[in-house]
C-alpha cells in the first residue's frame, strides 16, 4: 500500500514501482559520519544536479528529501504532462485526419483511463534515474528521507538527526498559489499536484489561469474529450509572450472547443447538485458556469516553511530565497537553486543553476553568474511557443533599438506539406546589427528550433551567421535560415549594389 502523504493515486502497480523507487518506504536513513561537503535540501532537478555532480567529483554529499525524489518535473510536471499531451495529439491527429486524406470511420473514442496508466506507466519507467537506490549505491550519497530544517548556520536536523555541513543547498522548490476565491477550498480543485492522480474524465472542466500550464492542460482536456473553459483576468494568454503568439493560441484553443474567457475574474465558487457553479465577472457581464473540476494554474509559491531559515541567518520573502548572482545566500555557506529562488521556474534553468552552484560553492577561482545563463523555454501547446532572450519592450526598457526579422511558417516548405503552416519565427537583434537579443517561434516543433538560437546566443554568433549553415531540406528549423537571409540582404546598399553592376559589366 502506497503512503497516502505521497500523493500518488490510484494505488497500482506502477504507483507503487514508482514510490519504491523514490520514496522507498523501508527507507534507512544513514547515519551521519563527520562534516558533510555539501548538504542538499531538495530532490527535484536542482537538488539531484547539485547532489550528483558534487559527488562525482568526490565530495561527500548528503541528500534531503521530504516527499519525493524526482520532484515536481518527475512525478506532477514535464514528465505526465507531456504524456498526456502526447495522448491528445494522437487524438486530435485521428479526428483531422481527413487533411491528409485519410478518411477514419466511425467516432474516435479516448479511453481516459488507459490515456492516465499509459502517463504512469512512462514516468515510473523513468524513475530509476532519479531513484534513492541509484543516488545511494552509484554516487554514494547519503540519501535522508523526512522534513530538514536548519538549527545553526552550519547545521542542519532531519528527523531528529543532526549533521554539520561546509556549505549546503537549498533546492526545496515552489507549489502551486492558491487564490483567496471565496467558496474555491469548500468546492474542491485540482493543481498541477493531483491532477495526475485522476482515473475519471471530467465532463466539464473549468481551468484557473492562462499560463503555460493552464493553456496546455486545458488543450489536452479539450482534445481528449473534456469540455473545457478557460478563464484568464488578462486580455492574452502567456502573458510574457509575444502577443501575436498568444492570439495564434487563442484562436487553436477555441478550434479545439475550449471556450475561452480573457478579461474574466472568477470572483466565488459555490456548489450544487449539478456540479461547481463558478461566477464569473466578463467583459459582457456576470455569468455563472458549472463544472465538475476546476483546476487551478495562476502561479507558483516558493517551500519555506518549516526549514528554519532564520536560524541559518538565510534571508527570504515571498518571491523565495534571497540570492546573489552566484547564487549565494545571506549565509556565504548556504547556496540556493531551482524554483526556491529562481525568477524562471524550468527544470532546465534548475539544472543549469546547480550546476554553477558546484563551481562556486565547493571550488576557488572564477565564479560563474546566473545572470549570464541563456535561458530558453516553451509552452507546449500545439503550436508550441517558444523563446529565447529579451523580448522587444525589454530592450527598449534598456536602451537599446531593435530589428525585428520575422518569417511566418507559412513561408517554409516543410510546415506547408505537413500543415503546420500556422506560426512564425521572429528575431530580435540589436538595431543595425544582427547581434541576436532575442526570438520567439510559434510552430509545432517550436522547442526543438529554440536551441539553435539559444546556441548561436550562447556562443555570440549573429544572425547573419545562419546564411552560411547548410540545414537539411526540408525541415522546419530552415526559418531560421530564411530570417538570416533577410538579414543579409539588407547589407546590399544602394551604394554596394552599383559597385557589383560595375564590377559585372566589367568582367563581361
Amino acid at each position: 500500500m502506497i503512503d497516502p502523504q505521497l500523493n500518488l493515486q490510484p494505488d497500482d502497480e506502477h504507483n507503487r514501482l514508482l514510490a519504491d523507487n523514490v520514496h522507498p518506504p523501508e527507507w534507512q536513513n544513514p547515519t551521519p559520519d563527520g562534516r558533510y561537503n555539501l548538504v542538499v535540501l531538495g530532490a527535484g532537478t536542482a537538488g539531484l544536479v547539485a547532489a550528483a555532480g558534487a559527488a562525482g567529483m568526490g565530495a561527500k554529499v548528503a541528500l534531503i528529501e521530504r516527499q519525493l525524489m524526482g520532484g515536481d518535473c518527475l512525478n506532477v510536471g514535464c514528465v505526465p504532462s507531456k504524456a498526456i499531451i502526447r495522448s491528445a495529439h494522437a487524438a486530435h491527429d485521428v479526428r483531422t485526419a481527413d487533411r491528409f486524406g485519410i478518411r477514419v470511420t466511425g467516432a474516435v473514442e479516448v479511453d481516459f483511463q488507459a490515456v492516465m496508466e499509459r502517463m504512469r506507466r512512462i514516468r515510473t519507467g523513468i524513475s530509476p534515474n532519479d531513484s534513492a537506490k541509484r543516488f545511494s549505491e552509484h554516487y554514494g550519497i547519503d540519501v535522508y528521507f523526512g522534513s530538514a530544517r536548519f538549527t545553526g548556520s552550519e547545521t542542519v536536523e532531519v528527523n531528529g538527526t543532526s549533521m554539520r555541513f561546509a556549505k549546503a543547498v537549498i533546492a526545496t522548490g515552489a507549489r502551486a498559489v492558491v487564490p483567496p476565491i471565496p467558496g474555491l477550498e469548500g468546492a474542491g480543485f485540482l493543481t498541477n499536484h493531483n491532477v495526475f492522480n485522476l482515473s475519471e474524465q471530467p465532463r466539464r472542466l473549468a481551468v484557473v489561469g492562462g499560463g503555460p500550464i493552464g493553456s496546455e492542460l486545458a488543450q489536452t482536456f479539450a482534445r481528449l474529450g473534456t469540455d473545457v473553459t478557460i478563464i484568464e483576468m488578462a486580455d492574452q494568454f502567456l502573458q510574457r509572450e509575444d502577443r501575436d503568439a498568444a492570439e495564434i493560441l487563442r484562436a487553436s484553443l477555441e478550434r479545439d472547443g475550449v471556450a475561452v474567457r480573457l478579461s474574466t475574474r472568477l470572483e466565488k465558487v459555490e456548489t450544487s447538485s449539478d456540479g461547481k457553479i463558478l461566477s464569473l465577472d466578463t467583459p459582457d457581464g456576470p455569468q455563472r458556469v458549472t463544472v465538475d473540476e476546476i483546476l487551478v494554474g495562476v502561479g507558483r509559491t516558493p517551500n519555506v516553511e518549516g526549514l528554519d531559515l532564520e536560524a541559518a541567518g538565510v534571508e527570504y520573502d515571498r518571491s523565495g530565497v534571497r540570492v546573489n548572482d552566484f547564487l549565494q545566500t545571506t549565509n556565504t555557506k548556504i547556496y540556493a537553486s531551482g524554483d526556491i529562488c529562481l525568477p524562471f521556474k524550468f527544470t532546465h534553468t534548475a539544472d543549469a543553476a546547480s550546476r554553477a552552484v558546484i563551481q562556486n560553492a565547493l571550488f576557488p577561482g572564477p565564479k560563474k553568474k546566473v545572470s549570464r545563463l541563456v535561458v530558453p523555454w516553451c509552452t507546449y501547446t500545439d503550436p508550441e511557443i517558444a523563446h529565447v532572450g529579451l523580448y522587444p519592450s525589454e530592450a527598449e526598457q534598456r536602451g537599446i533599438s531593435v530589428d525585428t526579422w520575422e518569417v511566418p511558417m507559412s513561408d517554409v516548405d516543410r510546415a506547408i506539406a505537413e500543415g503546420d503552416d500556422e506560426g512564425f519565427l521572429k528575431v530580435h537583434c540589436k538595431r543595425g546589427t544582427d547581434t541576436i537579443l532575442g526570438a520567439t517561434i510559434v510552430a509545432r516543433h517550436a522547442g526543438e528550433m529554440i536551441s539553435e538560437i539559444t546556441t548561436a546566443m550562447a556562443a555570440d554568433m549573429g544572425l547573419g551567421g545562419f546564411s552560411g549553415i547548410i540545414h537539411p531540406y526540408p525541415t522546419q528549423a530552415e526559418v531560421i535560415r530564411k530570417a538570416a537571409d533577410a538579414y543579409n540582404r539588407t547589407k546590399l546598399t544602394p551604394m554596394v549594389a552599383g559597385i557589383l553592376k560595375r564590377w559585372f559589366r566589367w568582367t563581361r
